[in-house]
């Protein structure tokens, strides 16, 4: 929270412009118009929550990062609505939202035999303020709803039968609103929120009744842009538009991306192998970029993301998973996670400069070609890493992990693909040079990071032109320390002790151990508007995969070509194909019956697993995209007794 007031108070800052009176002519006094604050507008909002249940209810912990954990943890969600300021300065106003929680705080969760839980709280209230010109204090209430429900543990503790209901009830609060620059403006605000008490039978599972009585308290910061009396056309003339700043930017994304397969061939299976019957998910996320200059040089990012749904069983099944949205820490109800936090400092070193374009987590402005910068928070490590213009982002281009990453590359990372650390780049006109350290997972598949062990990769970057075509070559060589078993090791100790688990053996094998390899990446563009793109990456495949997915070696490659050459410039096609393979020693663990992040059939007739990927991407308009994707994979999961498998996918991505 103290972040987002930062950020807050950084921006209001910026929407100032003090002068010194002396300096200026004296002429006669001008009349100056007064904000207006009439108008619809559309925006979002974080902060932080609680919540109380009732006696007996046992909160589920939900994560908060730097603030304790709660019944809600951090918050975030969307508003909009519509104000109407009288002559007197009163504005009167109706908002609609909704407001979803974290994901749950693992370390903090103690046993009981069931957890309750709110997922979402929506609103649709009335508003009363005062317009102080770009100032405007205000009370608001009305009407509540809300969604809990129930997790009944096994004698582990692990959650096996969720139980819902929905809440009715009534909210009231107050807040203050101040318009920055251009049609934007913020807000800070404080709502309780009272729903129905609603009776949950338990008595099925052996439990006595519970009821569930939520009391919600939320503490909101939110941006607002106005679109005036006509959010179809540009804001009437008759609202004051404010200068913009180049000093703070917002950006935002959304992506729906659907999957499915039909029946396969499945003569065996576990719960991490795709399901013979065939299946359909899919996944959403919606993230905000937001970024403020805090002096020359220094920037702040700050990203929240919301994300519901999950890939193919649960993302289980592939080792080149197929949907890149998908996050192994996957919800029913969109939970937000603040996936970004960094800062960003830029030395230049003089010399020749370059134009830098607004854009997500990028301010607009110039900078010095040869520079060092300097990157400390939480990021995605391919943020900085193993990029490649023709295959990199799931929202826009090749959705397979094999497709858009160095897939043997273990990248130290959480659930979702985030990690917290530091960045250090020297970039020249035609070379840079890159290194990282980063926290890791405790443990294989693991939300919790750590430095106690950590993640180390430096790459080098290279520029050129072939027949004056542009392209890029990167090197990169990478170490990960973590919490991990040996393979060979486990297969000793099952083959000694049969009656023993070998997935009960590997959790008592795991200790600090190394991981290391290498990836290569070449993007080249052939001609105008095609593009070829080839990866290859390698690790020692000793030891567990901590983070990533299960994959020893790949090798992919394919091409990108834009819709110039048959009239649609914005559209493009990508058709491309990878090939993963496993370690010796990792292909005996898996036939011993071991499990990996995303794979385990119980057995293994192993053969490499192949992939073939082919899309279009069609440009609806300047900010939207619909894109059809088809997959082919054979020997999923590394096993030829197994698949194929064609995986047919849809994307609906926006981005403002």
């Amino acid at each position: 929270m103290k972040r987002i007031l930062a950020i807050g108070s950084a921006v209001a800052a910026l929407s100032w412009s003090p002068v010194n009176a002396a300096d200026l002519p004296l002429q006669a006094p001008a009349l100056r118009t007064l904000y207006d604050w009439t108008g619809f507008y559309v925006g979002g909002h974080v902060g932080y929550g609680d919540a109380s249940f009732g006696p007996g209810t046992n909160p589920l912990p939900e994560q908060a990062v730097f603030f304790p954990h709660s019944a809600t943890g951090l918050i975030g969600g969307y508003q909009l609505g519509y104000n109407r300021q009288l002559a007197n300065r009163v504005v009167l106003g109706i908002e609609a939202d909704a407001t979803f929680t974290s994901p749950l705080d693992v370390p903090a969760l103690t046993a009981a035999p069931f957890h309750t839980t709110i997922n979402y709280v929506g609103t649709i209230r009335g508003r009363v303020g005062y317009a102080f010109d770009r100032i405007m204090p205000y009370v608001t209430g009305g009407f509540a709803w809300g969604h809990t429900h129930i997790n009944v543990n096994d004698i582990d503790g692990n959650a096996l039968f969720p139980v819902g209901r929905y809440h009715a009830g009534w909210t009231t609060g107050l807040g203050v609103e101040f318009a920055l620059s251009g049609n934007w403006s913020a807000k800070a605000e404080y709502e309780y929120v009272g729903l129905s008490r609603q009776a949950y039978d338990l008595s099925e599972f052996g439990l006595p009744n519970v009821n569930v009585d939520p009391r919600v308290h939320l503490l909101k910061f939110g941006l607002n842009y106005h679109f005036g009396d006509t959010p179809w056309m540009a804001p009437a003339s008759s609202k004051p538009r404010l200068p913009e700043s180049s000093d703070w930017n917002v950006h935002a994304q959304t992506t729906f991306l659907p999957q499915g397969y039909g029946p396969i061939r499945s003569p065996y299976a576990s719960p991490l192998s795709l399901p013979g019957s065939g299946q359909l998910q899919a996944t959403w996320t919606t993230t905000a970029f937001l970024g403020v200059r805090l002096w020359e040089g220094g920037e702040f990012y700050f990203n929240p993301e919301l994300a519901q749904g999950s890939g193919l069983n649960g993302t289980l099944g592939l080792a080149g998973f197929s949907n890149g949205e998908a996050q192994k820490a996957g919800a029913p109800f969109p939970k937000l996670r603040p996936q970004r936090y960094y800062f960003k400092q830029t030395f230049g070193l003089g010399g020749e400069q370059e134009e830098v374009a607004d854009g997500p987590n990028q301010l607009p402005g110039k900078r010095d070609i040869d520079r060092i910068t300097v990157v400390v928070g939480r990021f995605a490590v391919g943020d900085f890493f193993d990029g490649n213009a023709y295959a990199k982002d799931p929202r826009l281009d090749f959705m397979n992990w094999a497709m858009w990453a160095s897939a043997a590359y273990d990248f130290p990372a959480d659930l979702p693909g985030y990690t917290r650390g530091a960045v250090v780049e020297f970039n020249r006109k035609e070379w840079a040079v890159r290194a990282g350290l980063f926290q890791v997972p405790s443990a294989p598949n693991s939300d919790v990071l750590t430095f106690k062990t950590g993640g180390t990769v430096v790459e080098f970057e290279e520029r050129h032109t072939i027949f004056d075509q542009p392209g890029k070559l990167r090197v990169g060589a990478f170490a990960n320390n973590g919490n991990t078993a040996n393979y060979r090791e486990v297969l000793a100790l099952a083959a000694a002790n049969p009656a023993l688990d070998i997935n009960d053996i590997v959790g008592a094998n795991q200790r600090g151990r190394g991981k290391y390899g290498f990836y290569v990446n070449l993007e080249q563009q052939l001609v105008n508007d095609v593009g070829l793109f080839v990866r290859a990456s390698w690790n020692d495949g000793q030891n567990q995969i901590l983070s990533f997915t299960d994959i020893d070696r790949s090798l992919s490659g394919g091409l990108s070509i834009k819709g110039s050459y048959w009239g649609r410039p914005n559209d493009t096609i990508g058709i491309g194909g990878a090939v993963n393979g496993l370690s010796a020693a990792h292909r005996d663990f898996l036939a011993a019956g071991g499990t990996g992040l995303l794979i385990g059939d119980g057995q293994l007739n192993y053969s490499p697993e192949r992939i073939f990927e082919a899309y279009y991407s069609w440009k609806l308009n300047t900010w939207t995209a619909l894109t059809f994707d088809y997959q082919f994979i054979t020997n999923p999961a590394y096993n030829a007794d197994r698949g194929p498998v064609s995986i047919f996918s849809g994307r609906l991505h926006a981005e403002f």
